[in-house]
Parts: structure tokens; C-alpha cells; sequence
């Protein structure tokens, strides 16, 4: 079965061009010029994954990135864009994104990236079926791992994409330390030094979160000059 990839972007000739290159490559797509008509066609059909522009004429990217996420939508999202420097990534990944490339790009690494975001989510999938626990407790907080949703009492709590792959990581690699280079693979499919640094900010959201006192963390701890390590509540077998 083919993927099938929404293009985002208010450039058809360049729409047009990624379309034809991924059709030859065995992926089906559908154009959308502005964040409304792509949440239109994301409301119509299933897709496989998201390849979104940062400069749209009604929305910019990253809000539609981070309104997906919010909406717990949990399609997959490259942001291609013209913005290109570390900050703009980190904030791209940051809300939510999967991978980041700069405008012009190779349309070939476009496709590699295509299926090396899908060929991980298969394989986390495939993983969490056969090796992984349904449920980890984290304090109050459940992780269900086959649902990918964080719950406390019952009810759900909103974390970003980023935020829930990182905390995965972490909990699949319990009481074993983990620093930013690994992460960021175990993330986001490779190491990136300048990325890298967005893992601090991700690791500060998670204890906000799940540490009854972030400045004294139970369940994200810091191992200084190493990384990070997941330590749970029950001893280790």
C-alpha cells in the first residue's frame, strides 16, 4: 500500500514538483496551498504524513504544527521552509515537528527523509507490540504505549509529539543513562550537535510536567556530565 503524503505549500510549481518527484518514487500526495484547506484535507482522509511550509498565506507553520499537536493528531510532520537557521528548527521540533529541512532541498533527501520519519513510527510501532509493557506508571501519570498517550486519574494530559518521543525513549531505556546525541536519534532518526540542545528544553517540559517537584527530579534525572536517565518507581528486576 502506498503512502500518501499531504504537501502543504503555497507554491504550486514547487507542490507540482514535489508531487510528480514522489509519485516516481511510489508516494501518493495531495496538495494543499493554505493551513485551512490542509486541515480541510486532513478532516477528508487519511495520510501518512505531512510535509508542511512555514510561510502560509492565512497561517504560519509552526501554529499549525503546534494546532495539530494540541488536536493530538498524530500524523507526522516535516517542515520544509526558507527559514533555515537553529533557532527556526529547534522551534519546529520543538512544536511538534518530526524533521526539519531547509528550502532549496534536494528532492531526493526529501524522500529519503519521507521514509525514514515513516520507517521509524513502523518500527516503534512493531516494537511496542512485541517487546514493550501496554502501560507504565510514572507516579500519578500512566504511559500507554500502545495508545502513545499520557493520562493522569483517568484523564488525558496534553504533551507535544516531541515531548511524548523523548519521554518514550527514556522509559524503553529505564535506569540507563542517555545523553543528547542518543536522544536525538532515539527521537528524531539522527544526531544533530545543534539540535541537540532543544533535548534540555523537551527534558525541563517533561518534569514541568510530571515531577511533583522539577527543581528536585524523581523520574528525569540529570547525571552531570552524561545525560539523562529514567529511574521508575519499582525496583529494578
Amino acid at each position: 500500500m502506498k503512502a500518501k503524503v499531504l504537501l502543504v505549500d503555497d507554491d504550486v510549481r514547487l507542490r507540482q514538483m514535489m508531487a510528480e518527484y514522489l509519485e516516481r518514487h511510489g508516494i501518493e500526495s495531495e496538495g494543499a496551498s493554505t493551513a485551512s484547506a490542509a486541515v480541510r484535507a486532513l478532516s477528508r482522509g487519511r495520510f501518512d504524513l505531512i510535509v508542511l511550509d512555514l510561510m502560509l498565506p492565512d497561517e504560519d507553520g509552526i501554529a499549525l504544527c503546534r494546532r495539530l499537536r494540541s488536536a493530538a493528531s498524530p500524523v507526522p510532520i516535516i517542515i520544509l521552509s526558507a527559514k533555515g537557521d537553529d533557532v527556526d528548527r529547534i522551534v519546529g521540533l520543538e512544536v511538534g515537528a518530526d524533521d526539519y529541512l531547509a528550502k532549496p532541498c534536494n528532492l531526493r533527501e526529501l524522500v529519503a527523509r519521507i521514509f525514514t520519519v515513516l520507517r521509524r513510527i513502523g518500527q516503534t510501532a512493531r516494537s511496542e507490540t512485541v517487546a514493550t509493557p501496554k502501560q507504565v506508571r510514572i507516579g500519578d501519570f500512566e504511559l500507554d504505549m500502545w495508545a502513545r498517550t499520557l493520562s493522569r486519574d483517568g484523564e488525558p494530559v496534553h504533551i507535544t509529539t516531541r515531548e511524548y518521543q523523548l519521554l518514550e525513549a527514556l522509559v524503553l531505556h529505564a535506569r540507563r543513562v542517555l545523553n543528547r546525541d542518543e536522544l536525538m536519534t532515539l527521537t528524531s532518526g539522527r544526531p544533530s550537535d545543534a539540535l541537540s540542545r532543544s533535548i534540555d528544553i523537551l527534558i525541563s517540559r517533561l518534569r514541568q510536567v510530571l515531577e511533583p517537584d522539577p527543581s528536585a527530579p524523581r523520574y528525569i534525572q540529570t547525571v552531570w556530565g552524561r545525560g539523562y536517565m529514567f529511574v521508575p518507581d519499582q525496583p529494578a528486576a
